[in-house]
């Protein structure tokens, strides 16, 4: 057996720093490029990824370096490997059983009437997942041999790398039962089926040449799934005794991040395993360690999931402890995968110098990694420059002219700020607005077309100037409300063109935020983002939305939305100081918004929407810790909403939110309407919300925005009909799932219309003649 690495990282962003993979993905989709030209794209990617860790200090043969790139999601990448795909999709596997790229993508993003996976968030991050789909009729077998041809590939190039795969026990406690299944039907019972299939990918990775292979287990940290605890520690040692038993596989590493591993630890201290990552950024240093019997303690002591420099003595100090606590062998890691963060903050000419020197992006965690594993190998002293200058950043961020603005801290609240009338009351009022049984509105953005980003980027660079800019932006708000006119929408939104992106949008006009030219992460597929950072106090120098929801009002005779991004979404999306409780930011965030929404109120918007799709996003993975989250979150919100008055309609809209997770908290944000996806889970959504008795207004959305179909009138109809049969009619509004900002114009306009005319359809037989 090999020793594990000294140092090494759970994952490496794989979207490409300039989005290669992004744009090679979707040039095959569009059909500009074919398979062999995509494949070769993606090799570039990955060899470059290789080479770019080699020259930062990870070992070119050590194993340090993570096989750990997917064209679209790693669980449906494990899910494809192991056979697990949904029955209206078997009939594209190749003739040897086998499942190629074209099926893969299929089963993301669907095709004609075939529905594509669910998609819902990855624990606790803006990552989304696609949901494997299993019940007693999956035929489980070895279906991809992608991983194993990646190593391959990489020791051609001179590498030998560690193949990264979702483990048995996460892609099954992730999985929902397929709609074949029995009820009650539990997919973790395939787990022997599973754990075979495993077996003999490991043995493939071992002929292959690979020494390591890492399972990524973080089911076994979370308390927020289906499965228990104990259910999940059970599955965990039966799976790991049958893989860690066998004699043709690597030596295995098991990762659990994101949270602790608790009592689970000692579960897979007692595995036959040779490694156990364990997350010592959202997890303590344990009390004590069971019984390793020689395994490496590897320690994920650099965050990543943020982007500060951070304290790297006490990283070092909590690797340190463990050594201390009896770990014969101890590395050190990044807590998490560095999926989540930028390439590198090196690619950011526009950020102020000053701010730079607090940042770490993947690339600079990597470098951290090596200087913490030097230190492991030669002593404290060793790295001690590094460990000073890391201190000396953190220091100077503390003192730094904004990070604490007296104007900001000095603002009072009171109890009566939190809180609106009541329910009732505010009910009453907004029948005021008028509006139809079954109102159909949408979420908020429209298509981003190819003009828009155009203008943008050229206004930008200065080639534009602002008068002609904005005048571009009002002939695109002309545009869109008179195409929801035409469409027969009940309730209007101006489609902001204006916004580059829901979160960003706000932190360029507010105070205490930097945005990034490359800081780009993945949030699903081939969708990427750049979260903003929020380094500092945050205040409203001024009005942000207001003009441009004036000047759509101005084109109507209907009521047109105001659209604002929540305060918990605004933390949710952004890289988030970690120098004070998130609760504090988070109102500081929710009074600039309180604002906002006043002015809009002065300037004649009746209905605003408050955007908090990320509020399940955040919930702490341990149940101990959920009560001050929902706390502090719910708050914020009705922060920034409870100066409104009661004839004022708030909206707010959560998207793969697990809406019976968090309904307590859902209710007690006290939005007078709540819309929801519900299109891709095929209106699950609305079972949960008879069942809790919730009596506000809800849209649960009838049109997945994820994938590029169109449904047709009657599947829409069909999930109507199923709302209007659980939830009385007086609560409903008809909407899609999410903002359509992602799609395109021809199909964002066939799928309202068949929107407006399944609800013309309900509206006929549930509607009572005045």
């Amino acid at each position: 057996m090999t020793a594990f690495p000294a140092g090494t990282i759970l994952g490496y962003p794989r979207i490409g720093r300039r989005r290669e993979l992004k744009k090679a993905v979707e040039a095959f989709w569009a059909g500009r490029i074919d398979e062999k030209q995509l494949e070769t794209a993606a090799a570039e990617l990955r060899a470059a990824n290789r080479e770019r860790l080699a020259e930062l200090g990870l070992g070119r043969d050590d194993s340090s370096i993570p096989e750990s790139s997917s064209f679209y999601d790693q669980v449906l990448d494990a899910a494809v490997t192991v056979g697990a795909i949904p029955a209206r999709f078997e009939d594209l596997r190749d003739e040897d059983g086998s499942i190629g790229l074209p099926a893969y993508f299929t089963v993301a993003r669907g095709e004609g009437d075939r529905a594509p996976a669910e998609m819902t968030k990855w624990f606790d991050s803006n990552y989304h997942y696609l949901v494997p789909e299993i019940g007693p009729e999956t035929v489980f077998s070895f279906s991809s041999d992608r991983l194993v041809r990646e190593v391959v590939e990489a020791a051609e190039a001179g590498f030998r790398t560690r193949p990264v795969i979702v483990g048995p026990v996460t892609l099954l406690a992730l999985a929902k039962a397929s709609d074949a299944a029995p009820e009650g039907f539990d997919p973790l019972s395939r787990l022997d089926d599973v754990v075979a299939v495993y077996a003999e990918l490991l043995a493939k990775l071992k002929a292959a040449g690979a020494e390591w292979v890492q399972l990524d287990e973080p089911a076994l940290v979370s308390e927020s799934l289906p499965a228990t605890t104990a259910q999940l520690a059970d599955a965990a040692q039966r799976a790991l005794a049958a893989l860690g038993g066998s004699t043709e596989r690597p030596s295995i590493v098991v990762a659990a991040p994101y949270a602790s591993l608790d009592e689970t630890l000692a579960v897979l201290a007692a595995a036959p395993v040779e490694a156990i990552a364990i997350d010592l950024v959202r997890g303590a240093v344990p009390a004590s360690l069971p019984d390793l019997a020689g395994k490496t303690i590897v320690g994920g002591v650099i965050d990543g999931h943020n982007i500060w420099r951070g304290d790297l003595a006490g990283a070092f100090a909590k690797l340190e402890a463990l050594r201390e606590l009896g770990a014969a062998s101890v590395s050190a890691s990044t807590s998490t995968s560095l999926l989540h963060v930028p390439h590198d903050v090196q690619d950011e000419s526009k950020l102020d110098a000053r701010l730079v020197s607090w940042l770490a992006f993947a690339d600079q965690k990597v470098g951290q990694v090596v200087t913490l594993a030097r230190g492991l190998a030669e002593g404290r002293e060793a790295i001690a420059e590094e460990l000073d200058a890391a201190s000396a950043a953190l220091a100077d961020r503390r003192d730094a002219p904004g990070v604490r603005d007296g104007a900001v801290r000095a603002r009072a609240l009171s109890e009566a700020d939190f809180s609106r009338d009541s329910y009732a009351d505010r009910e009453a009022a907004q029948l005021a607005l008028d509006l139809p049984a079954l109102p159909l509105t949408t979420i908020g953005s429209f298509p981003q077309t190819a003009d828009i980003r155009r203008a943008r980027a050229q206004f930008g660079r200065g080639e534009v100037p602002q008068d002609d800019y904005e005048a571009f932006l009002k002939a695109e708000i002309d545009r869109v409300v008179a195409l929801q006119e035409d469409l027969g929408l009940d309730v209007l939104v101006h489609g902001e063109a204006e916004r580059n992106d829901m979160v960003q949008y706000f932190a360029e006009n507010l105070d205490g935020f930097a945005v990034t030219e490359n800081g780009w992460v993945q949030s699903y597929g081939s969708r990427a983002t750049r979260p903003s950072i929020l380094w500092g106090d945050v205040s409203r120098p001024a009005p942000i939305t207001v003009s441009w929801a004036s000047y759509a009002q101005s084109l109507s005779a209907k009521h047109v939305k105001g659209m604002l991004t929540g305060p918990v979404t605004i933390l949710a999306w952004s890289f988030v100081r970690d120098d004070q409780p998130l609760g504090e930011t988070a109102n500081q965030v929710a009074l600039a918004l309180r604002d906002e929404i006043t002015d809009l109120e002065a300037a004649g918007i009746a209905i605003i929407q408050v955007d908090e799709p990320a509020l399940r996003e955040l919930l702490p993975l341990k149940k101990a810790d959920q009560p001050a989250y929902l706390d502090w979150s719910v708050n914020s919100f009705r922060l920034a909403t409870g100066g409104a008055a009661a004839a004022t309609q708030v909206h707010t809209h959560l998207c793969y939110s697990e809406f019976g997770v968090v309904i307590d908290a859902i209710r007690a944000l006290d939005a007078d309407v709540t819309s929801i996806e519900a299109a891709r889970s095929r209106m699950e959504v609305v079972a949960d919300i008879a069942e809790y008795g919730f009596d506000h207004g809800v849209g649960p959305g009838v049109y997945d925005i994820h994938s590029p179909r169109v449904p047709s009138v009657d599947e829409i109809e069909s999930l109507l009909r199923r709302a209007v049969d659980e939830l009385p009619l007086r609560q409903l509004w008809v909407n899609p799932d999410c903002g359509l900002k992602t799609r395109g114009y021809d199909e964002t306009v066939a799928s309202l219309r068949n929107i407006v005319e399944a609800t013309r359809r309900v509206r006929e037989d549930v509607v009572v003649p005045a």
